[in-house]
């Protein structure tokens, strides 16, 4: 398997090193000159490249794209009509034209397309999809997805595009649907027309309803999701890693059921390397990605809609 990275800056150098790991990647490209040195030293192995057009006629057999948001679809799109299999960080695009040309092109071509929703290859998740899909909750009320913090403010895009894309991408993958409706708030505190805290509200089939809090702008880090069923309550502690079952209900009569709280699963995957493997599996046995092409369509479609790129990204 010979895979290329396209764009080794403060993301990208983490593929280069997962993908060197694997034994898997043969080429780098990257644009600024310390950044192809530190490729360089990473893996001395693999060919580097300024730019990324000499990886068409390489004879490889994936990209990995971590490139600017701006770029991904003409890049994409290029090694997708060259008949090469593409993965594409997040978010896959800013606009959901864009996304859906590189699926239809994907799909012209019978390419593997896989999005860079990293969560979606945490053990915590995985385990949570299933719990919730067996029932075990009950009817699932209500999610409640927390990313903040004191993070890296940005100039092109507002906070629900820059940290909230991964809690979209959980969330549509454990509701099984896309959103029948969403609202969206924010505030501009340093940059005009620039989220820095943003709350995102929606709706799904069947009733359940999920609401995300995004900050760059926050005093303490939290990265939790709360889900509320019928049964009792899972709480997934991102930093821990791990999930906890809150025995806790409130019954037809309206009185309160506290059974206690008890962890019900603990893990500490490292997700790139488990979404690496991911990818190159697909690209061998030719399976549809758990994360594919039209699963990242459909969460910028969300972003879109709740907060477009004309005010939070271009």
């Amino acid at each position: 398997m010979k895979i290329a990275v396209i764009g080794a800056g403060n993301w990208g150098i983490n593929l280069v090193r997962n993908l060197r790991d694997l034994g898997a990647l043969s080429h780098v490209a990257e644009a600024v000159p310390a950044l192809r040195e530190r490729a360089a030293a990473e893996a001395p192995d693999a060919e580097i490249h300024e730019g990324y057009e000499p990886l068409l006629e390489a004879g490889v057999d994936a990209v990995a794209i971590a490139t600017p948001v701006p770029t991904h679809h003409g890049v994409a799109k290029a090694f997708l009509e060259a008949g090469i299999d593409v993965f594409v960080e997040k978010p896959m695009t800013f606009s959901t034209a864009e996304a859906e040309d590189l699926v239809a092109a994907a799909d012209r071509g019978g390419r593997v397309l896989m999005v860079g929703h990293l969560l979606l290859y945490q053990p915590a998740v995985h385990w949570l999809k299933e719990y919730l899909d067996a029932g075990e909750l009950g009817r699932v009320y209500s999610m409640h997805q927390e990313r903040s913090k004191l993070g890296r403010a940005r100039a092109a895009e507002n906070v629900l595009w820059s940290l909230g894309v991964h809690d979209v991408a959980v969330l549509l993958h454990l509701a099984g649907a896309a959103p029948t409706s969403s609202v969206f708030s924010g505030h501009c505190g340093l940059q005009p027309g620039i989220e820095d805290d943003t709350y995102l509200h929606m709706d799904f089939p069947g009733g359940t309803k999920a609401h995300l809090h995004n900050s760059w702008l926050w005093p303490e880090n939290r990265r939790r999701l709360t889900v509320v069923g019928e049964k009792g309550m899972l709480v997934y502690d991102e930093v821990a890693q791990n999930v906890t079952l809150h025995h806790k209900t409130i019954d037809a009569e309206l009185q309160n059921c506290d059974g206690g709280e008890e962890v019900v699963f603990e893990g500490s995957g490292q997700p790139l390397r488990l979404e690496m493997e991911h990818f190159i599996d697909c690209l061998e046995t030719r399976a549809t990605p758990r994360s594919d092409g039209q699963n990242g369509a459909d969460v910028v479609r969300v972003l879109e809609g709740a907060s477009p790129p004309a005010g939070a990204a271009s």
